[in-house]
């Protein structure tokens, strides 16, 4: 068995995806479409929830192979636990995404002339928390063009729309287990949780001949990860926070039942009071 890096935590996922031809491979194959060239942009962020818990959004400007070469950019967000106001602060980043020139390029318009145009979005969200009861573990959402009084689906390509809506992928971690399907699917079982070293959530073992040879690259980079100290300190340190993290929640959901039962209490109470006031009032009668 190979021993690998848990390439779920934020620091061994970015240490991944830093290897350009890694992240070349890994896109293209959970897009599915030929992903040409490729620029990696590391956002770091602090979460509002704890302003020392940090994580990571990984953005690639790159140029897919379609129909026709085109820019876009892809946006892949990592998301270990679920955190309130997850929602919200997907929606606030994808704002900041349309409106950043940094996803602009400079193309021509119908004359000709140069023209700066905004660039395709497409989504990849790495969840480690289930969505749906439906065991799927890639979800793919797309846009459709249709017109609404035949129903008919329209294939024409139109700039409006391509930069105004996006798609997005959905890789729900918990139903990897088992899942071998397709080659995203094989591509992703070095997420599968499952496969865990035992009392060690940092390390997942695994069989890289169970993988196809063009995915063998990502399983060294990983082992590579799993013996560089600074990568298992940063591990640690993740591990620290989230356990903060879920302690904070325990103890809301502590503080939110003893608010019930101190509720259900004065309810009680009230009952009694009222209960006694109408027999007062009757012996006034």
């Amino acid at each position: 068995m190979t021993k690998i890096a848990n390439p779920i935590y934020d620091v061994v996922f970015k240490y991944l995806m830093s290897d350009n031809k890694i992240a070349k491979l890994m896109l293209s194959t959970i897009i599915g479409k030929e992903v040409v060239t490729l620029q990696f942009r590391d956002t770091e962020k602090r979460t509002d929830l704890d302003k020392s818990i940090k994580y990571h959004r990984l953005d690639f400007s790159a140029e897919i192979m379609d129909n026709n070469k085109k820019k876009q950019i892809a946006i892949i967000e990592l998301q270990k636990i679920r955190l309130p106001a997850d929602i919200l602060r997907f929606r606030r980043y994808l704002g900041e995404q349309y409106m950043s020139k940094e996803n602009t390029y400079i193309g021509t318009n119908k004359k000709g002339d140069p023209e700066t145009k905004a660039m395709p979005i497409i989504s990849i969200y790495f969840l480690g928390y289930k969505l749906y009861k439906k065991e799927a573990p890639v979800i793919k959402i797309n846009k459709e063009i249709i017109d609404i009084a035949t129903n008919e689906k329209i294939e024409e390509a139109n700039e409006f729309t391509e930069s105004l809506t996006h798609d997005s992928i959905i890789i729900q971690i918990p139903y990897l287990k088992e899942k071998r399907r397709n080659d995203i699917e094989k591509l992703l079982a070095i997420f599968d949780q499952s496969d865990k070293e035992d009392n060690d959530n940092q390390v997942i073992n695994l069989n890289e001949d169970d993988f196809p040879e063009k995915y063998r690259e990502i399983i060294r980079r990983l082992v590579k990860a799993n013996s560089e100290p600074e990568i298992r300190r940063k591990m640690d340190l993740e591990d620290d926070l989230i356990d903060e993290i879920r302690n904070k929640d325990l103890a809301i959901e502590r503080r939110d039942e003893e608010l019930i039962q101190e509720r259900k209490k004065l309810q009680e109470k009230d009952k009694i009071i009222k209960k006694l006031q109408e027999q007062l009032n009757r012996l006034k009668k």
